[in-house]
């Protein structure tokens, strides 16, 4: 039922995801700004969202534009100016050569594989434009997503208020406690991954600058986005390797030292965040090893696809936090008073600490 369901359920789940990681930003809004509407500052969010999306966008399409013209013009005249004789030896030229004249294109289109195999990719192509002439029912699924995401966000206030009323008194401490673990782990990890993803970004992004890279630095923002899934950001490199061949031919450098340089800048940046920024920044939020972490983003992903490997390490968490509550009967970590901290929490109980030492310190000082 799940899987014929998955269409319908999904638009509703990414929905209430969202609401659920924009509800403090539009409580803000609410409270600062003393609005007494709910719907108005659900709409002053989403005007803010998209507002600073379509700027993002503004400033880097034109750019983007700019370099894959530069980039196309570098290509066309290295290859107009390509010498063979400076890459290729007589003997290597003269097999290419000779490899090129002996293909026959007919005699090859003769084989029965081959012809089978076209047959048989025709039909697909064909269903393939078909597909692709399907946005109309994309666009109807996208804005019934957004509808989901502004009633969600109205009502966010009323449905974490109201939902306890509906579980069962016999199970009600157990279900509570699990939700209660689960929002705190899918808190602290959120804030802490995106705040990972936005210090990749810009490391990346600055470092592609440096060596010259072409769409260096929009490049590597987009890695930093990759990154807000563990290990996702190899993701890039295909690209990356792409861009250096474009430098190469822009700037005549040797392939070779485009591609050092490219792998330099992930080395260092790779080296920073397992060293300094994931041990700093998230802390103790999952508490697992590399290879249980792609055990998990591999599980979570086959299950539920990219929303599954965004919460992947929330839910694993989870599932290890009840296995040691129902089967070892070791209390929850929240009941321990030792929930998950990232940088965000540590920083605000510093603030709160100086705060009550300069209180306790004013009395006696006058």
């Amino acid at each position: 039922m799940l899987s014929r369901l998955y269409g319908v359920l999904l638009p509703f789940f990414v929905s209430f995801l969202l609401a659920w990681l924009l509800d403090p930003l539009v409580s803000f809004i609410q409270n600062k700004c003393r609005i007494r509407y709910r719907g108005l500052s659900v709409a002053i969010t989403l005007i803010l969202f998209v507002g600073l999306l379509s700027l993002a966008i503004y400033l880097i399409i034109p750019a983007m534009g700019r370099e894959v013209k530069s980039a196309a013009v570098a290509v066309e005249q290295y290859f107009a100016h390509f010498d063979a004789d400076r890459h290729f030896t007589p003997e290597q030229q003269e097999k290419i050569q000779s490899t090129l004249d002996g293909l026959n294109l007919k005699s090859l289109l003769s084989y029965p594989e081959v012809r089978s195999a076209i047959k048989d990719f025709i039909p697909q192509l064909g269903s393939w434009i078909t597909g692709g002439l399907s946005w109309l029912s994309e666009l109807v699924v996208l804005l019934i997503g957004l509808m989901y995401l502004i009633f969600l966000m109205i009502a966010f206030p009323r449905i974490r208020a109201n939902w306890r009323k509906y579980i069962p008194q016999k199970y009600y401490t157990q279900v509570t406690t699990i939700v209660h673990e689960l929002s705190v782990n899918m808190n602290a990890y959120f804030r802490g991954q995106g705040l990972v993803a936005l210090c990749v970004g810009i490391l990346f992004a600055i470092g592609f600058t440096i060596i010259g890279m072409p769409m260096g630095f929009v490049m590597g923002l987009i890695i930093g986005v990759l990154n807000l899934v563990p290990y996702m950001q190899a993701l890039g490199i295909p690209p990356c390797i792409l861009l250096c061949l474009v430098q190469s031919a822009q700037t005549g450098q040797p392939v070779w030292l485009t591609l050092l340089l490219m792998t330099i800048v992930f080395i260092v940046v790779q080296t920073f965040q397992d060293m300094f920024l994931v041990p700093k920044i998230m802390g103790e939020v999952t508490g697992m090893g590399p290879a249980a972490i792609l055990l998990s983003l591999s599980f979570w992903g086959a299950l539920m696809g990219v929303i599954g490997m965004i919460i992947a390490l929330p839910l694993t968490t989870l599932g290890i936090s009840c296995y040691k509550h129902y089967v070892l009967h070791e209390p929850f970590a929240t009941e321990q008073g030792k929930s998950p901290e990232t940088v965000i929490q540590r920083i605000k109980k510093r603030r709160r600490t100086r705060r009550a030492k300069k209180t306790a310190e004013s009395p006696s000082k006058e």
